[in-house]
């Protein structure tokens, strides 16, 4: 028979555990751990134009707090609760780095393999890097590349295209000299995990992080979110007003950024890190591995505008799928992401057992950052600091000084200008390796811009032989558009400007009858 100690011990015991599990709608709305924590996020809310926020607080492995704020589309009054759909963008990034981890500890591949031993014929730009690139650089991105996003971003190319194409894209630096974040070597090693377990990326992060966590509202593609009643609309401030914008359809991407979740099923992913690689009694992932992807791989150069954003951090550095860096003497694990109309991020205090969540429809925010340093001084028992005040008062005067320099720049604008040739003589397919073809069209005396199977402009002329294109995303500011005029008195080629210059060459005319 059971003493009256053991029974107390096996009641507390079974209390934790049930705490520890995915809390229910009624245990996730609980009190506000402190006082004051509500009306500060409101406020923030409204400082930072953000209409919708979830947040989640995990400590010693049990999720003490979750809760929506605001509402899932400005001007419409379903309300934001602790499981509504946000996209976590680049957050998805340590869910790969975990994909990768659990292939290592079954002794399926090495960090410090070549990922052309996994995906035969892959190669970079540079055969030196080729032959030495490894796993572990996938994924703490020192590649030397620099982002070369037009490769996927509204590309049309499927995952292993977007690898295959990588070869062309040209260093940017020496390999491994500097952090430079790299969205296509995580599509990479998100290949590596598919070719290696025989599954898609999307289903090996489905079965075996996903269902185990009990992440069962968590999906990999914006097809899932279709038609699902509990979704945030994604928003931007357009012209000083918030509006709602369209979902961008990511999934070739899927490794760097494509997870859809909610705050809760974001907690349990924090309980697996801060549990090293256990959670509900089974281990996921061997606690030698969590400890690698959460070590320092790539120093991150500290700048005086972080410092001055952030005075108690004073080292950053990337592990496998985390930023690491210290604030207020305590190791921070995290990683933020960003895409179309959301901003995310989680971030942990490990030696503390603690964790944080906040998913937000505001494109580009810089609230995630403000509540997660302000949840952490409630949890260290810090003097209390505005962040978000502070942090919108540093964004008006980067604001402030972007507009001063977009001034300067149009200050080289020559008015009453006009293209140097006939608008046909712009017409033509223009091709690069790495990122395909962009067809000008001349039609009802304008030039229309077609690059892939996302992006559609019609063509402003800015001057001289210089355009703007507006494409239909407010994310995007007018693109230009400059055509290169060679000595031949000929177009040779149009430079795009659109998340770094690239450049397209003419694809010379087939003469008719040809084949």
């Amino acid at each position: 028979m059971m003493s009256l100690v053991n029974w107390r011990r096996w009641t507390v015991s079974l209390i934790a555990l049930v705490a520890g599990s995915a809390p229910s709608r009624a245990a996730a709305q609980g009190k506000e751990p402190w006082a004051g924590l509500d009306a500060y996020v409101e406020g923030a809310m409204r400082i930072w134009q953000v209409p919708g926020l979830a947040l989640a607080v995990v400590r010693n492995d049990s999720v003490i707090f979750a809760r929506g704020y605001g509402v899932r589309e400005n001007g419409r009054p379903e309300r934001v609760d602790e499981r509504t759909i946000f996209a976590i963008g680049s957050a998805s990034k340590a869910f790969t780095s975990a994909a990768i981890a659990m292939l290592v500890d079954e002794k399926k591949v090495s960090l410090d393999a070549n990922p052309g031993l996994y995906l035969p014929g892959f190669q970079l730009y540079d055969a030196y890097a080729t032959r030495e690139l490894t796993v572990r650089d996938l994924l703490s991105h020192r590649s030397g590349l620099a982002r070369g996003e037009l490769a996927w971003y509204g590309s049309g190319f499927d995952r292993d295209e977007i690898v295959r194409r990588v070869r062309f894209l040209t260093p940017t630096w020496s390999f491994r000299s500097q952090f430079g974040y790299q969205n296509m070597m995580y599509i990479t090693a998100g290949q590596v995990v598919a070719k290696v377990s025989g599954k898609t990326w999307d289903d090996f992060v489905r079965d075996r992080i996903l269902a185990p966590l009990g992440m069962s509202s968590t999906s990999t593609s914006i097809g899932a979110v279709r038609g699902q009643p509990n979704v945030s609309s994604p928003h931007a401030v357009v012209n000083d007003t918030v509006k709602v914008i369209p979902w961008r359809d990511i999934d070739n991407a899927g490794p760097a950024g494509s997870i859809n979740s909610n705050a809760v099923d974001m907690a349990q992913w924090v309980r697996l890190q801060l549990g090293r690689g256990s959670y509900g009694g089974k281990t996921l992932i061997s606690p030698r591995l969590v400890d690698e992807m959460h070590q320092a791989q790539t120093v991150i150069r500290t700048d005086s505008a972080g410092r001055a954003a952030n005075p108690d951090t004073h080292l950053q550095a990337y592990g496998l799928g985390w930023f690491l860096e210290d604030y207020r003497d305590r190791l921070v694990i995290h990683h933020g992401g960003n895409v179309d109309g959301f901003t995310s991020l989680v971030g942990m205090l490990p030696e503390e057992k603690f964790g944080v969540v906040i998913l937000t429809s505001q494109n580009g925010s810089g609230l995630p950052t403000a509540i997660l340093h302000r949840v952490f001084d409630h949890h260290l028992g810090a003097p209390m600091k505005d962040w978000a005040g502070d942090g919108y008062k540093r964004l008006e005067a980067q604001r402030a000084r972007a507009r001063e320099a977009q001034q300067k720049a149009e200050s080289g604008h020559l008015a009453n200008t006009k293209p140097s040739l006939p608008l046909s003589a712009y017409a033509g397919t223009y091709a690069d390796s790495l990122y395909g073809e962009v067809v000008i069209r001349e039609d009802g005396g304008k030039l229309h811009l077609t690059f892939g199977p996302k992006w559609q402009s019609d063509l402003e002329h800015y001057h001289l032989d210089s355009f703007r294109a507006r494409f239909d995303t407010p994310v995007l500011p007018p693109i230009p558009v400059n055509f290169r005029i060679g000595g031949s008195g000929k177009v040779e080629s149009v430079l795009l400007d659109m998340a770094g210059t690239a450049e397209f060459r003419r694809v010379p005319e087939r003469p008719a009858g040809s084949r």
